[in-house]
């Protein structure tokens, strides 16, 4: 199967990429110095990227690396370059391979194939309740500020020739302006990612952390009334805040003096399943800053640990009941101009094909105002319906 992957900002732009021309991965041992070399030699190429969570292990020492079947980080340059323009795939880059550009094509629309799943959590209700209090109680001997806490829904035996039809099936409920079909011999995602991670314009560094989330309603006055509460709620906009002030620290490392701003604090967005609180951080960079450095200052991005940021994941790890792989990762791509744009891989379902096995991680922020049960329930608002789009869940 030739690696295909669709870009999709629900706003008529799609970058998709077919196949591989050139590709740097790495598992464990990482060489820093050989990822900025791929880099700078296809600096003229569309480049698309993914970085596994567990990366984390190797930008913060003294960590136990994972053995996991997801690379720690890859990135390619796709045979074929393809955007949308009039509601026509355009090859932009790369090999004008008819296949490639059928597969493109392919992308747009759902196939007929249907998966239909168990989908059953990894963690009970009781655990997941017994650990949010060890993590309050870790916030009140001051270990802890804020921690991004998860679990996993799985289902086995799943077996899929192409992700396209989960993928539409996902993306009709979401329209999520960071999703992204992704597909090889190994790996399926189909992603509805409202989160940006990190994007760069020119010399500017923007990240877009997101903490605090409302359930729709059907009718417009109470829904309204959500939105409205979500914006104002002590314990959202106290999470919010704390990662706000993370983010601002992390792009400190890589700012030109005094350059870091908080260009949006609390901004409400609305999305077709859920509101959501969104702030936005940015920079300018210093001079001749390589990418590699930037990922060492930001990554894991702070909405997806908690602060102070290496407590929270050593936390994490402690307790969370599976390893999360490209879940809290990043995919995304880097332009041949060197602007790239990168999001947080929640509301995703991952679909390891040599075990057959389908997840989806789900978590939130924990803090001391925070209460076990509504915490649970804030996931069950998030992924929902993203779980009930390929089958029934036993939450």
């Amino acid at each position: 199967m030739k690696t295909r992957i669709a870009l999709n900002g629900n706003d008529g732009s799609w970058r998709i990429g077919i196949g591989e021309r050139s590709r740097f991965e790495s598992y464990i041992a990482f060489d820093w110095s050989g990822f900025d070399r791929f880099i700078e030699d296809h600096c003229d190429q569309t480049v698309f990227l993914s970085l596994s969570y567990e990366l984390r292990k190797v930008i913060y020492p003294g960590q136990e690396p994972v053995s996991e079947r997801f690379p720690l980080i890859a990135a390619w340059v796709p045979e074929s370059f393809y955007f949308i323009e009039d509601d026509q795939v355009v090859l932009a880059e790369g090999s004008n391979n008819p296949e490639n550009h059928r597969l493109a094509e392919a992308c747009l629309k759902p196939d007929e194939q249907t998966v239909e799943v168990e989908w059953k959590p990894r963690q009970s209700k009781a655990d997941y309740l017994e650990q949010i209090r060890v993590l309050q109680e870790q916030i009140r001997l001051g270990n802890l500020y804020e921690i991004n806490y998860c679990q996993e829904m799985v289902a086995e035996n799943v077996q899929c020739e192409t992700f396209t039809g989960v993928y539409h099936a996902l993306n009709d409920i979401s329209r999520a302006p960071f999703s992204l079909l992704y597909e090889s011999d190994d790996w399926m995602i189909a992603s509805a990612s409202p989160e940006r991670f990190l994007r760069k314009t020119g010399n500017r560094l923007i990240s877009q952390p997101i903490k605090g989330t409302a359930r729709r309603h059907n009718d417009p006055v109470t829904d309204e009334a959500i939105r409205n509460e979500l914006q104002t709620n002590l314990k959202d906009r106290t999470e919010n805040v704390m990662i706000v002030d993370l983010v601002r620290n992390d792009l400190s490392r890589v700012a030109a003096k005094g350059s870091v701003q908080v260009d949006e604090l609390f901004g409400v967005y609305t999305f077709p399943t859920v509101h959501q609180l969104i702030s936005t951080v940015s920079c300018e960079l210093k001079e001749n800053m390589p990418f590699s450095e930037i990922i060492k200052a930001l990554f894991p991005m702070g909405s997806m640990t908690g602060a102070p940021k290496v407590a929270a994941m050593e936390w994490a790890e402690k307790t969370e009941r599976f390893t999360r792989g490209i879940y809290s990762g990043s995919m995304g791509y880097i332009a041949p101009n060197g602007d790239f744009d990168l999001n947080v891989m929640i509301r995703s379902l991952v679909l390891d094909r040599k075990q057959n096995r389908l997840n989806c991680g789900v978590g939130g922020a924990i803090t001391i105002l925070s209460d076990p049960e509504a915490e649970y329930e804030e996931c069950r608002i998030k992924v929902g319906r993203i779980l009930e789009t390929i089958g029934k869940c036993q939450w």
